[in-house]
C-alpha cells in the first residue's frame, strides 16, 4: 500500500480550452487548475468573463492566461496553440470547447449562416486539433465538447448544429487511431441540457428539455467538466464518446 504524495494528478500540465470565458468552459478551466494545470482560456467578446477565469485559475495557485481567438478565423484557431506553448511553457491537454449553436428551419439557413457553424465547429476544431497533435508531448489529451444531438435529435431546427458537432466523432476516432502510436489521445464528451447563460434552467425552452432526459432536470457545467478532467488524466481511453446529458439519448 502506496501513501498518498500530495500530487495533484495534472500537476506540470498545461491545458488549453477554447471558449473558456463562461459556462462549460470557464468551469473546465476550473477544475483542470484544481487539477493541478496551468490553463489557457480563449475568448472574442467575453474579456471580462475570460479575466475572471483566470482570476480563479490563480486563486488556486495555477497560472492563467487569457487570449483572444476567433475560431472561425483559420489562423487564429490554430494560434491559440502556438500562443499557449509560448505563454504557459508548452500544451499538454487541449479542450476543443468554442462552438457557435444556429438552430432554425431548414429552409431559412442562409450560406453565410453555414460557413460560420462550420468555419467554429468543425474547421476551427480540426485546426487547434492539428496544431496540438504537433505540439504535444507523449501523454497529450485532446478532449472535444459535442452534443447530445448527434445521438439523438429530439425535434426540427437542428440540421446546422447537429451536422457540425456530428463531424466531430468522426474527427474524435480518426484522431484516436493517428495518433496513438506517439500516446496522444482524443475523445468526446457530448452534453445534454446544461444550465448556461445560452440555455438557462429556467428559461423558455427548458420544460421540454428537462423532459427529455431520464433524471428530469438541467445538469450543471460543474458536472461537465468533471468529466472532461477525468479524460485529461486518463491513459487508456480514446476515441470514445461519453454523454453527460441525464439519460437524453437514454
Amino acid at each position: 500500500m502506496t501513501s498518498y504524495d500530495g500530487t495533484l494528478p495534472l500537476d506540470g500540465k498545461v491545458a488549453l480550452v477554447t471558449g473558456g470565458s463562461r459556462g462549460i468552459g470557464a468551469a473546465t478551466a476550473v477544475r483542470l487548475a484544481r487539477a493541478g494545470a496551468d490553463v489557457a482560456v480563449t475568448y472574442v467578446n467575453g474579456k471580462e468573463a475570460a479575466a475572471d477565469a483566470v482570476r480563479a485559475v490563480s486563486s488556486l495557485g495555477r497560472r492563467g492566461v487569457a487570449l483572444r481567438a476567433d475560431s472561425s478565423d483559420a489562423g487564429e484557431a490554430a494560434g491559440a496553440v502556438e500562443r499557449t506553448a509560448e505563454a504557459l511553457g508548452g500544451l499538454d491537454v487541449l479542450v476543443n470547447n468554442v462552438g457557435v449553436g444556429v438552430l432554425g428551419p431548414l429552409a431559412s439557413l442562409s450560406p453565410d449562416e453555414v460557413d460560420r457553424v462550420l468555419a467554429v465547429n468543425v474547421r476551427g476544431v480540426f485546426l487547434a486539433s492539428q496544431a496540438a497533435a504537433a505540439r504535444m508531448p507523449e501523454g497529450g489529451r485532446i478532449i472535444t465538447i459535442g452534443t447530445c444531438m448527434t445521438q439523438r435529435v429530439p425535434g426540427p431546427g437542428g440540421t446546422l448544429y447537429a451536422m457540425s458537432k456530428s463531424a466531430l466523432v468522426g474527427l474524435t476516432k480518426a484522431l484516436a487511431r493517428e495518433l496513438g502510436s506517439v500516446g496522444i489521445t482524443a475523445n468526446i464528451v457530448h452534453p445534454g441540457p446544461i444550465d448556461t447563460d445560452m440555455n438557462p434552467a429556467d428559461g423558455p425552452y427548458a420544460a421540454g428539455q428537462v423532459a427529455m432526459t431520464a433524471l428530469g432536470r438541467f445538469g450543471t457545467v460543474e458536472e461537465v467538466a468533471a468529466m472532461v478532467v477525468h479524460l485529461a488524466g486518463a491513459s487508456y481511453v480514446t476515441g470514445a464518446e461519453f454523454s453527460v446529458d441525464g439519460g437524453h439519448a437514454a
